[in-house]
């Protein structure tokens, strides 16, 4: 499915493929040979999202483009089943696992693995080639920490200096959930102007001469 959001389209190249039931939402530009498989969502809300060549977005992942935080995926890259990447920078040959999360302003050097259930916290960046262990969590900038389950105190040390918040919701750490939710409530409103793309524009929309790969 796709679906025009913020007056942007998605773009699809004639030698990707989209599941039909994968949904790719406003300012979405897949790179050749990129294929996204059933249930995924790439929803680009008030930010693009951009994938490289040959990258494979599995079953149920999701991945989202902010105003501040673009997603950009680069090239030979695996977004495992129920992945979560939101707003982060994925570098070349990065595989990211079942289950794993990168969130806004993180980057993920080239070559690295998010394993199973791992975390790469806000604005954390993980150096090119590193793996983050199954269920582990990676935190801080210029290079990130490894934190296994359990070392709450020591995480939160770091967590607390990369602005969570103010990242993520844009206000600063204490504001009540009545707030932030009003917030939110008015940003994702933005998708009651949405507007359903027929698949028979798809191939129309990159390639004039090539068939629809919606």
């Amino acid at each position: 499915m796709l679906i025009e959001h913020r007056g942007q389209r998605p773009v699809v190249p004639a030698s990707a493929y989209v599941a039909p039931s994968a949904v790719l939402c406003g300012a979405v530009v897949l790179g050749e040979r990129a294929r996204v498989l059933h249930g995924a969502v790439l929803t680009a809300e008030d930010g693009e999202v951009r994938t490289g060549a040959d990258v494979v977005i599995m079953e149920n992942a999701l991945v989202r483009g902010r105003r501040r935080h673009p997603a950009i995926i680069g090239d030979a890259v695996l977004v495992g089943p129920h992945a979560h990447l939101n707003g982060a920078r994925v570098e070349d040959e990065v595989f990211v696992a079942t289950g794993a999360c990168a969130f806004p302003g993180s980057v993920v050097g080239a070559g690295s693995e998010l394993r199973i259930n791992s975390v790469l916290h806000v604005n954390s960046v993980l150096p090119p080639g590193s793996v983050v262990p199954i269920g582990w969590i990676a935190a801080g900038a210029p290079q990130a920490r490894l934190f296994p389950p359990g070392q709450h105190e020591e995480l939160w040390e770091v967590q607390q200096g990369l602005d969570f918040p103010g990242t993520v919701y844009g206000v600063p750490r204490g504001t009540s959930m009545r707030d932030i939710m009003a917030r939110q409530a008015d940003h994702f409103g933005a998708h009651l102007e949405d507007r359903l793309i027929e698949d028979r524009l798809i191939g129309e929309r990159s390639h004039d001469d090539g068939p629809a790969t919606g």
